[in-house]
């Protein structure tokens, strides 16, 4: 078995066997290689078991490592032969085990054996993609390694232990439950494997009710750990023959434990990833309004608004930051309503030029301009018996803002070198990233023209408002474009998790759809990492401590009161039941900043 063995500063050298495909090495609890001392960062360097041998990764930019002298920046391959220098610790490699069997001169003919074998199940591995048959080869392997007459795969889910493979010496499927109960307990309390080279006179299990009814004589258990935990164990028994198993039959299994630990792993993730991504879609589906997908108080009162109006003709006005998705629910105002066969005609009011932007609305007759070589139709009219959705309407020119309030009055458009009125039978939905009644108030947009489009506004909320809105969001987008793509979707991991909630996502829904469209093309590893969505720690925002919250509350409180009772303050001091004297210092407070 490969492993490293590291120098620790303040104790004896220990080494680790590289059972993983993955291996972390840092000071904190939850690595694989746990290090004191010696400049280690929390995680400090990943192993990865690749093909061709093993590589070697700084976990972060603060974490050093040398090989043969020279600094490594990115995942580099490593030998027997190579200095490592993990932090200040010296790491030894070696690809096999110093760990000696119990049978002198014949051991080296048994581990090479045990290899070859091993050498099988890594060729099935690269062939095979059936688990079930991948696990029943290896325990005929094992079966047949030990001579053992008989051999048990088992598996623990939800607290409870059952047979996954069952087989005996002539690669035949036996009964489920020949196998040791008390034994099995024990392994799994102890966490550690056993021999038992004689069941029947064992002063530990002699006692037992199996092991008495099935009359054992040699076993042999070994937990099969993931991520610290266990989640199987093999078991190997021979009734009719005591001692059978010694030191060098534990090694083999040894052997073949990380290959089934690490198929038994893989396809409990994926078993579980399927069950998770049916749970999840089924939540998807029913918090989904349209293609947009909320679950937050703020969205379901906009959805409930939406409803609501949808079947009318009344105009409204959509107000969010850019990302938000103010045209998917543009577009639901219009499928729920009476013009649903109709068109929904979009046109950006703020990236077409000024100059343009009349005739792309109202249409224009040939000869009204030069390059006007035929008449052609606007907006307005493309959208008859539809939807015409304005987006960003705040940047309209105020020129035009005249010539659209009269369209609005009087459904009625006029083509930009005619004199022909044509009327227009339309639903007008418009959308704007900017606060308009504060445009109005610095001249920037017509008042009455404000007052028009303002009959029903719907506010919709930055993504980082959202709550767990965001990771719904983002699952739902990883199983669009997984499917777009081709490929499997990848679940995120709970860091990236953590990541994307304290991120504030300044682009909001389309920034999280454009880091996570890279993170599933580019990503190499199993799971999405905060890495693979540029979520350093760097660009998150810090959590505040409950002081600060505490403060944040009360300033953006107070300010909503005042807003109420239109800047009285002695009004909002009786509402909120403090001194006046309480509002005065806080409005001092933000004259300051």
């Amino acid at each position: 078995m490969p492993f490293i063995s590291i120098e620790h500063l303040v104790r004896t050298p220990q080494s680790h066997e590289l059972y993983k495909k993955i291996t972390t090495v840092g000071a904190s609890d939850e690595n694989d290689i746990v290090c004191v001392g010696g400049n280690i960062e929390p995680t400090h360097a990943i192993i990865y078991l690749e093909s061709n041998g093993y590589e070697i990764e700084p976990a972060s930019r603060k974490s050093e490592i040398q090989i043969n002298g020279k600094r490594i920046k990115r995942k580099t391959p490593f030998g027997e032969r190579d200095e490592l220098l993990i932090g200040d610790l010296r790491a030894h490699f070696s690809l096999y085990s110093d760990v000696q069997a119990d049978v002198g001169g014949a051991s080296d003919d048994y581990t090479s054996e045990a290899f070859r074998k091993l050498q099988h199940l890594a060729e099935d591995l690269s062939q095979e993609y059936n688990v079930e048959t991948l696990l029943t080869h290896v325990m005929d392997d094992v079966i047949g390694l030990v001579n053992a007459d008989k051999g048990f795969l088992l598996l623990i889910r939800d607290g409870r232990i059952h047979s996954q493979v069952s087989r005996n010496f002539n690669q035949e499927s036996i009964d489920d439950n020949l196998f040791s109960d008390s034994i099995v307990r024990h392994v799994i309390e102890n966490r550690q494997p056993i021999i038992v080279r004689d069941a029947l006179n064992d002063e530990q299990f002699n006692s037992s009710k199996s092991v008495i009814d099935m009359r054992f004589c040699s076993v042999m258990c070994l937990p099969l750990m993931d991520r610290g935990a266990i989640i199987g164990l093999i078991y190997v028994g021979n009734d009719n023959i005591v001692n059978q198993f010694k030191s060098q039959h534990l090694e083999a299994l040894r052997i073949f434990a990380s290959q089934i630990s690490l198929i038994l792993a893989n396809a409990l993730l994926v078993d579980d990833l399927i069950f998770e991504n049916k749970s999840l879609a089924s939540q998807i589906d029913e918090l989904r309004f349209g293609n947009i997908i909320g679950d937050c108080l703020p969205m379901r009162e906009v959805f409930n608004t939406v409803r609501r109006v949808a079947s009318t003709d009344v105009t409204v006005l959509i107000e969010g930051e850019t990302g938000t998705g103010k045209e998917l629910i543009a577009q639901e105002l219009h499928r729920q309503s009476n013009r649903a066969k109709g068109p929904f005609v979009v046109i950006n009011c703020g990236a077409i030029p000024a100059n343009l932007l009349e005739s792309e609305l109202f249409g224009h007759v040939r000869g009204a301009f030069t390059g006007a070589i035929q008449t052609k139709p606007g907006k307005f009219q493309q959208a008859n018996k539809g939807t015409l959705f304005l987006d960003e309407i705040g940047e309209m020119p105020q020129d035009l803002q005249v010539k659209l309030l009269r369209v609005i009055q009087e459904r009625c458009v006029v083509k930009v070198g005619s004199n022909a009125v044509e009327p227009v039978d339309i639903r007008i939905v418009a959308a704007t990233n900017k606060d308009l009644e504060q445009e109005v108030h610095e001249g920037r947009f017509r008042e009455d023209l404000f007052y028009r489009l303002n009959v029903i506004t719907l506010k919709l909320p930055p993504l980082c408002e959202r709550g767990d809105d965001v990771l719904l969001i983002a699952r739902g987008l990883i199983e669009k474009y997984a499917k777009e793509f081709n490929m499997a979707p990848k679940p995120l991991s709970q860091e990236a998790i953590v990541a994307i909630r304290k991120y504030r996502w300044p682009g909001n829904v389309r920034q999280l759809e454009n880091r996570l469209k890279k993170a599933l093309i580019l990503s190499t590893r199993p799971q999405i990492s905060p890495a693979d969505l540029d979520l350093i720690p760097e660009v998150l925002k810090p959590v505040m401590s409950l002081a600060e919250a505490k403060d944040d509350f009360q300033r953006r409180y107070i300010n909503e009161v005042l807003e109420l009772n239109n800047g009285n303050r002695s009004k909002t001091a009786r509402d909120l039941g403090v001194d006046p004297r309480t509002i005065f210092r806080h409005l001092e407070k933000l004259n300051e900043k």
